[in-house]
Parts: C-alpha cells; sequence; structure tokens
C-alpha cells in the first residue's frame, strides 16, 4: 500500500472503533490534532508525498465480567505507524486483574497472534476480541496464586528508582494528561517540566518507574531519553510495611506536579532555566542540572 492507501485504511478503522465504542469511557483519542491531520491527509488537502507527522494514539477500555472475578478492566493503548497496516500497529494491553509478570505473558500471546494472523491488515478490533477471549486463563492463573503469594516469605530486595527523562520538547496536551495519570496511577512522585527542553522525573518503586517508562516512550516524539538514572536497594525489615516506609523516606518530592517556570518566548515554550535550578536545589537534586545542561547552575 502506498502511504495514502495506509491513512485511508487507518481513518476507516477509526471511524468503525468510534462507532463501535461511541463514548470516551470505551475509547479516548489522545490526540484530536493527529486525527484531523490525517483526516486532511486523506480529503487531499495535504501533499500526498508527505504524510501526516503526527500519529493517531488512542486508549480502548473494557469491562469485563468473568467468572473468577466480578469485573475486570482491560486498556489497549493504540498507536499507528505511519506504514500501518504495512506494518503492524504498537498494541500495549493493561489488565487490572493481572500481575505485572502475566500482563507480560498476555502481551507476549498478543503480539505472536498479531504476527502471525494480522500482518498487511487493520487488525485493532481482532486484537480486541482476542484479548477478551483468552483473558480468562491468565486470570485464573492469578487467583490460583494470589494465596500462594501471601503464605511467600518477603523479598528480600526491593528496589527504589528515580528517572531524569529528557525529552527535545514536551508541548502536547494529551503527552502531558498521561504523564500526570500514570504517574499517579503507579504511585510515583517527581515532576514534569513542558516546553523545550522537556524534562521529567519519576521517582519510586523500581518496578512502577519502569512501566512508566515503557509507557512513555512509546508516544511519538522527536527524541526522548533517560538522561540519567539513580538506583537504590532497599532491605525488607519484616513483614508490617516498614520497607515501604523505607522506599518513601528515599523520595525528594512529594507527590507529581506539573512545574512551569516563568514561561517566555514567542510561544511561551521556553522556562526559566535559573528558576529550574533553584527548585531542583532545594529539593537536594542541584548536581542533576549539569546533567541535562553541561553547565554549573547558579
Amino acid at each position: 500500500m502506498s502511504y495514502l492507501e495506509c491513512a485511508e485504511s487507518q481513518l476507516a478503522e477509526i471511524e468503525l472503533l468510534t462507532s463501535m465504542f461511541p463514548t470516551q469511557e470505551e475509547l479516548e483519542l489522545m490526540d484530536q490534532l493527529a486525527l484531523a491531520e490525517l483526516r486532511n491527509y486523506v480529503d487531499g488537502s495535504a501533499s500526498a508525498d508527505n504524510p501526516p507527522p503526527s500519529r493517531p494514539q488512542f486508549l480502548i477500555k473494557q469491562k469485563l465480567e468473568s467468572a473468577s472475578m466480578n469485573e475486570t478492566e482491560i486498556i489497549l493503548s493504540c498507536a499507528y505507524p505511519s506504514e500501518y497496516p504495512n506494518v503492524l500497529p504498537d498494541i500495549r494491553v493493561r489488565c487490572s486483574g493481572l500481575s505485572r509478570a502475566q500482563q507480560t505473558q498476555l502481551q507476549a500471546h498478543l503480539n505472536r497472534y498479531l504476527m502471525e494472523n494480522c500482518q498487511g491488515e487493520v487488525c485493532v478490533l481482532a486484537a480486541v476480541d482476542w484479548v477478551k477471549d483468552n483473558l480468562q486463563p491468565f486470570l485464573n492463573e492469578s487467583l490460583l496464586a494470589a494465596p500462594t503469594l501471601k503464605k511467600e516469605s518477603p523479598s528480600p530486595q526491593e528496589g527504589f528508582s528515580r528517572l531524569w527523562i529528557y525529552s527535545h520538547h514536551i508541548y502536547n496536551k494529551s503527552k502531558r494528561k498521561n504523564i500526570l495519570e500514570w504517574s499517579k496511577e503507579l504511585g510515583l512522585s517527581g515532576f514534569s517540566m513542558p516546553g523545550k527542553p522537556g524534562i521529567v522525573c519519576v521517582e519510586g518503586p523500581q518496578s512502577a518507574c519502569e512501566e512508566f517508562w515503557s509507557r512513555v516512550k512509546v508516544l511519538t516524539w522527536k527524541k526522548i531519553m533517560i538522561r540519567h538514572r539513580e538506583d537504590i536497594t532497599v532491605d525488607h525489615q519484616d513483614e508490617d510495611g516498614r520497607t515501604a516506609e523505607s522506599v518513601d523516606s528515599l523520595r525528594k518530592f512529594t507527590g507529581f506536579e506539573e512545574a512551569m517556570f516563568d514561561p517566555h518566548g514567542n510561544r511561551g515554550n521556553h522556562m526559566d532555566l535559573g528558576q529550574l535550578y533553584q527548585f531542583l536545589n532545594e529539593k537536594g537534586c542541584c548536581d542533576v542540572f549539569q546533567i541535562y545542561f553541561g553547565i554549573q547552575g547558579r
């Protein structure tokens, strides 16, 4: 397929999905601008030689009744490459009733199904149906494992991480919303600074930081990386929550916030780096300023 034919298939699939999942509680489009650009491209309002730079991204949310649980929520996070359906889309599945290890297994099985059955075809609806049809065995395994986990002795170590993420820029409101919501969902503290450059710091349990990074990095960015990370091993002390207290004692931030430092410039997208340095200094993180910008703050 040409880029234009791919775009026509993408738009047709989105229109089908919006008719099947009409409410925002079922289908959440993350970037309305990307959808508008796609529609203009298909309608001939933009050059056929250059596909839109922004890529459609959306969440499909389903609540399922099951034999083993009252209600289970699944979320499929979908992003279209320009060449889709010549290539597979990026589809990530999350389920409230599964452990991280089981979600990893479910994701691997879904990826294999898509590779074997959906090459060259639109496949988001097929992915939704596959997850619905194949979720129950994973939920059963989760229920069987739950009593065993309570009897096991605690792991001798618990990881704490602090990730310092750099992006060429953070403008998009949907991405900014994702960063705030995901950090809250995963129990992470820190801050994000939109504009150019964009900075995100998250801290908390290592597994939660890794999950946050796995979600953020697959969004469409001009450039994004972990510029610096801090990993600390915390020894378990007992079964009464003291480990959690030890992890929390390592935090340098209270909660998670979007921080603005005197925005200026023609588009209001540049921050006052002097104020950023003072903010980091107050949090005991001023050494990171030089890692980001290569200069000593003052």
